[in-house]
């Protein structure tokens, strides 16, 4: 993992000024996503929620009369809610579909171990079909090392540490463009794992100080408005409990699988190294 971060942190100034529309680009429609998800959020606070069919008194919707009509009544802080746990849904959507194809079509490890056969026989073809064919994350570093391992064997004006050095380097900038795709978006995982929870008791706290604000201007204490008030309120808190609990597994789940992808690269890395330095002395 050092070489990994070593490696990504010596851009090349053409990289780095391409980079910055992609970044762009990606970080618009993140924006674009999270916006839409809090629309949705609140369409479905106003229409579904707050449909009259949910309350006693129709609409008016002060006495709900099933769960939904509760949730409707924690407040302005529900539809932010709503829209978090549709961004935290559709990030889970993406890194999964991003992770799966980053791991390929077969196990690194055994996808490892075919190269180094191949390498053995000094088959070197062979082994970039082997990347073709895995197609993941491990595989395009692999392929990449592979074509330097190539032009290096056929290269009689450097020395054996200078091609290994080539190598190396050219594993390292192929790591370096790999890493990027693996972990974006996790920030918003790790951001919804953090926020929601406090955001949900955020609105437990507004919903409590409205119930008691209440009965203040009632005069008379009312239990069963107090209970109800409180009842509403919590709402909030077990939307925020529960949204932060499944972006926790989320965040968890991806950085194990991303960590495996890791492993697999480094070890594709220190395979071709080793390799050439034992085949071509």
């Amino acid at each position: 993992m050092a070489e990994v971060k070593t490696a990504s942190a010596k851009p090349s100034s053409q990289g780095s000024h391409a980079g910055k529309p992609k970044n762009s680009s990606n970080f618009m429609i993140n924006l674009l996503i999270v916006g839409a998800c809090v629309a949705v959020g609140i369409i479905v606070f106003k229409f579904v929620l707050g449909s009259a069919a949910n309350f006693h008194d129709g609409a008016t919707r002060e006495h709900p009369s099933n769960f939904m009509g509760t949730m409707y009544s924690g407040g302005f802080v529900v539809p932010i809610l709503l829209g978090t746990l549709l961004t935290l849904l559709s990030f889970i959507v993406e890194r999964t579909l991003t992770i799966v194809k980053a791991k390929g079509s077969m196990d690194a490890g055994e996808f490892v171990r075919k190269v180094q056969y191949h390498l053995a026989n000094k088959n070197v073809q062979a082994a970039i079909s082997e990347c073709d064919k895995q197609a993941g994350s491990v595989g395009n570093v692999m392929r990449a090392g592979l074509v330097k391992y190539n032009e290096m064997v056929n290269n009689s004006d450097l020395d054996r540490d200078q091609k290994v050095a080539n190598i190396k380097k050219e594993v390292d900038e192929a790591t370096a463009l790999e890493l990027p795709m693996l972990e974006k978006n996790l920030v918003f995982l790790s951001t919804i794992a953090s926020c929601a929870t406090l955001l949900g008791l955020f609105g437990t706290v507004m919903g409590m100080i409205r119930s008691f604000a209440a009965m203040a201007n009632a005069g008379a204490p009312d239990a069963a408005a107090l209970a109800s008030g409180i009842s509403e309120a919590l709402i909030n808190t077990a939307l925020g409990i529960s949204t932060s609990f499944f972006a926790i597994i989320a965040y968890n789940f991806f950085t194990t699988l991303i960590d495996g992808i890791t492993f697999g690269i480094d070890e594709s890395g220190f395979t071709l190294t080793q390799s050439f330095e034992a085949n071509y002395k």
